[in-house]
């Protein structure tokens, strides 16, 4: 694991964003894992900006999102499709029907979840997989004692994920699904490649837990310790409470390997 700190959200967010620009660059049939949530907003749109600036090409890339709720329509505003088109999929140029998330409105929600996995198969599996971290350590809507080897299913929600997704459902907690379909920590740990993008004081606690405590599967997260590819990227606040910030500083100071990334490019 690679844990790369960051002095704000913004260049956080660029920095992801920079990094699945090369991957997309470097392979334009990407298999594309992505995340939702008010944290991914920032990346999207330095994505969108690389496309419209840069002539970033998503012609062939295909994606597989995380999770969707169970029993919203993709037309639903509070749908993560809803929320993929409006901050994605409708201002760069890719094929919609290489995008894809889980059927929350199936009928038969394990036969769903099959399916699911087996297009991500069909494919190749995941290149690169985008990530956020939730404030109960959740990755995806793997909620605490999600077993480390779980495929997507069906998933209730902890009552500290409903209240941190209540802002996007006009801050009443009661709005928010209770249940939803997610990729499981066996599926997510398969990707090539994760990418894991935190920012804020308010997860600088559960960054630590993820990053530097012990294996569990109450915080699902931690399971990102066993990836042989996992770069965490954080920004200042979110990073106060690791114990090992000297050395991570050091290494992405010193390594060839991030060079092209130690130059900011905000503008």
């Amino acid at each position: 694991m690679e844990v790369i700190i960051q002095k704000d959200a913004e260049t956080a967010a660029l920095l992801v964003a920079r990094l699945i620009a090369k991957e997309l660059h470097l392979k334009p049939h990407l298999v594309l894992g992505l995340a939702t949530g008010r944290t991914m907003e920032r990346a999207y749109r330095w994505l969108v900006k690389m496309h419209k600036e840069c002539e970033l090409d998503f012609s062939l890339c295909r994606t597989f999102n995380l999770d969707e709720y169970i029993g919203l329509a993709p037309a639903n505003e509070h749908s993560y499709r809803h929320y993929m088109n409006e901050h994605l999929f409708n201002k760069v140029n890719i094929d919609l029907r290489n995008t894809q998330l889980p059927n929350g409105m199936a009928k038969d929600l394990d036969v769903e979840c099959a399916h699911y996995e087996h297009l991500i198969a069909d494919c190749g599996g995941i290149d690169v997989q985008l990530l956020g971290i939730g404030v109960a350590g959740h990755i995806g809507f793997n909620e605490p004692l999600s077993a480390l080897r779980s495929r997507t299913r069906p998933k209730a929600l902890t009552p500290i994920t409903l209240t941190q997704n209540a802002p996007m459902f006009g801050g009443d907690m009661r709005k928010v699904p209770k249940r939803a379909i997610t990729m499981g920590v066996g599926t997510i740990l398969e990707a090539k490649r994760l990418l894991v993008l935190v920012t804020g004081p308010e997860k600088a606690e559960i960054v630590a837990k993820a990053v530097e405590g012990p294996i569990t599967s109450m915080v699902s997260a931690t399971a990102l310790q066993l990836h042989p590819s996992c770069t965490v990227v954080v920004d200042e606040p979110a990073a106060s409470k690791l114990e090992g910030q000297e050395y991570y500083r050091w290494v992405f100071s010193h390594e060839p390997e991030w060079r092209e990334y130690r130059e900011p490019l905000i503008t």
